[in-house]
């Protein structure tokens, strides 16, 4: 009786690492030896490894990472690809999200811009950021939504809180005037403050021609590109290539 008790007071605690702790010393008579001192240091170590894994299992369904499962460390390095590993390494470590930058990922179709992406978005979920994942045009249709039922405000700030905002497709459509103001708001109540990563088939030497305003575009590009990291990705289409690959089995 007293061990159930024990047990639902953690839980009722919301201690949940510590109960299941506390269950396996029960079973192991090994433990039994030990001080209270290192038992109670065991529950503690525990209780906090089980809070890192619901924060991080938190922070990637939050995410809607396109590629949960994609990680830095699976990252293709084969050669032609011209990845600078150490450009890669100081995005690992975190430090570009805590000095509030932003990171460009361009490159034609189908080398890996959206995984690599999706990657950094995972690790920044492993470092306690948060992180979202949203296709331009989705987001743009969202915002039109937005201003039809009186959520506009509100939308801009949930993006304005993510500590990594994923942009997919940056730079596929042609822009209509209403959603070349959503983006410059979306983007200035990051700047600066939050970090943003682009993904995009255009160089971005193109991009103030997409956004086809001068003064909006200025704007615009003043707050994303001053304080970026850009990756040119090259290579061959890894679409093609799993594809090939396959049919060769």
């Amino acid at each position: 009786m007293m061990t159930q008790h024990t047990l639902s007071q953690l839980h009722q605690l919301r201690l949940g690492g510590m109960a299941r702790a506390l269950e396996e010393q029960w079973t192991l008579p090994a433990s039994h030896s030990l001080s209270f001192d290192e038992r109670l240091g065991l529950l503690l170590d525990r209780e906090l490894a089980w809070r890192d894994d619901k924060r991080l299992e938190r922070l990637r369904k939050q995410a809607k990472l396109k590629y949960a499962s994609a990680c830095l460390e699976d990252l293709d390095r084969r050669r032609g690809r011209t990845l600078d590993e150490r450009l890669i390494a100081t995005l690992a470590s975190g430090d570009w999200i805590r000095q509030r930058h932003n990171l460009l990922l361009t490159g034609p179709t189908g080398v890996g811009k959206t995984w690599f992406a999706c990657a950094l978005g995972h690790q920044a979920c492993r470092q306690g950021y948060s992180a979202l994942y949203l296709r331009t045009p989705r987001l743009l249709e969202q915002l039109r939504i937005a201003h039809g039922d009186g959520s506009f405000g509100r939308t801009l700030q949930q993006l304005a809180k993510v500590d990594v905002l994923i942009l997919d497709d940056w730079g596929l459509a042609a822009l209509e005037e209403n959603a070349r103001h959503d983006l410059l708001e979306v983007i200035d109540d990051r700047a600066g403050s939050r970090s943003t990563i682009l993904t995009s088939q255009l160089p971005v030497e193109h991009w103030h021609g997409w956004i086809n305003d001068p003064t909006l575009a200025d704007a615009l590009l003043d707050r994303l590109v001053h304080n970026a990291y850009r990756i040119v990705m090259k290579g061959e289409s890894l679409r093609r290539k799993n594809t090939e690959e396959e049919a060769a089995s």
